[in-house]
């Protein structure tokens, strides 16, 4: 993933690939965290949802339910045992926590993602959830999660949050929006400034199914066309990422304020693609804050909070 598509189309230096290599080694080094429970949302074997338990204490108010949406580029390479770690991590903060897998892939070897059934997954994941939730992790509140994804997933994670924003005939649209808020960790949440700067490869074109239908399709899967949603909302991105460049996050957050609605953009100095979800590093105690900020809002007023500055990262509306 971070080999083939952080270039895009602009040169990269060899010290930054370098140090993106790194990055991405040192998220991917973690043991396999097995879940506390699996459970079907389908009959296909990649659709399924691992839980993970909080660590709270019996008889506590019940955790608040995060669902993680794992990125690669919706290539079949990449399932959700990579995101394992971040999952136990989140877990180990008191949240509950849901860990999506989907359809991924395409017909031809290495293509970026299926149409319909990546969305289709999404969608039926995210509508079965509580059902599951009840039987497989009773200790979860499913009420107005926040839904967290990386890259790839966290495309899917803002149209999961905009699926009222679909068009009246779309399969996938809900009347309401069913979560509490969002947080995108260097989401391609443009597909147009995806495509212009060939990000992974160009997958969000693969994924749209290529220039004929692009256009056609874009409607109906790109955050930036399905703005303004009303779901409180975070970015969080590096700021040294060659993988997801920052171009596409600040590309989402103008198409937001241009739709009237404050979209928090948080940048982390510093950082490439891969810190956000490595329990290693300090981006992703950063990450942790943000998903406590949004939980918390979700919980009380469903409006997102002032935005704040600290130390090693910028934030901008």
């Amino acid at each position: 993933m971070a080999h083939m598509a952080g270039a895009g189309t602009r040169a990269v230096s060899v010290d930054a690939a370098a140090r993106d290599a790194a990055e991405q080694e040192s998220a991917f080094s973690h043991p396999f965290v097995e879940p506390y429970a699996t459970a079907s949302y389908g009959d296909h074997a990649d659709q399924v949802v691992d839980f993970y338990a909080p660590r709270v204490d019996p008889g506590e108010a019940k955790a608040p339910l995060v669902v993680v949406l794992h990125g690669g580029a919706w290539r079949a390479a990449y399932d959700r045992r990579h995101v394992a770690p971040f999952a136990a991590f989140l877990a180990g903060r008191a949240f509950a926590v849901a860990s999506v897998e989907y359809r991924r892939g395409g017909a031809e070897p290495g293509a970026a993602g299926r149409w319909p059934q990546t969305l289709d997954d999404v969608a039926a994941a995210m509508d079965a959830l509580p059902g599951l939730v009840a039987d497989a992790l009773p200790q979860a509140d499913p009420r107005r999660p926040v839904v967290v994804g990386h890259s790839a997933g966290g495309h899917l994670a803002l149209w999961a949050a905009a699926r009222h924003r679909l068009p009246e005939d779309s399969p996938w649209r809900r009347p309401e929006p069913a979560v509490g808020g969002v947080v995108a960790l260097a989401p391609i949440a443009d597909f147009t400034k995806a495509g212009e700067l060939s990000v992974c490869a160009g997958a969000a074109l693969q994924f749209l199914g290529g220039l004929e239908r692009f256009e056609e399709r874009r409607p109906s899967a790109d955050p930036a066309a399905l703005l303004p949603t009303g779901v409180p909302t975070t970015v969080v991105q590096g700021d040294a990422d060659i993988v997801v460049p920052a171009e596409v996050a600040e590309s989402f957050v103008r198409a937001a304020a241009e739709a009237g609605e404050t979209v928090r953009l948080t940048q982390v100095a510093d950082a490439g693609h891969f810190p956000l979800i490595d329990p290693a590093a300090d981006a992703c105690l950063l990450v942790a804050e943000e998903i406590t900020r949004l939980v918390t809002t979700a919980q009380t007023s469903g409006t997102v909070a002032a935005v704040t500055g600290r130390p090693g990262s910028s934030t901008a509306p």
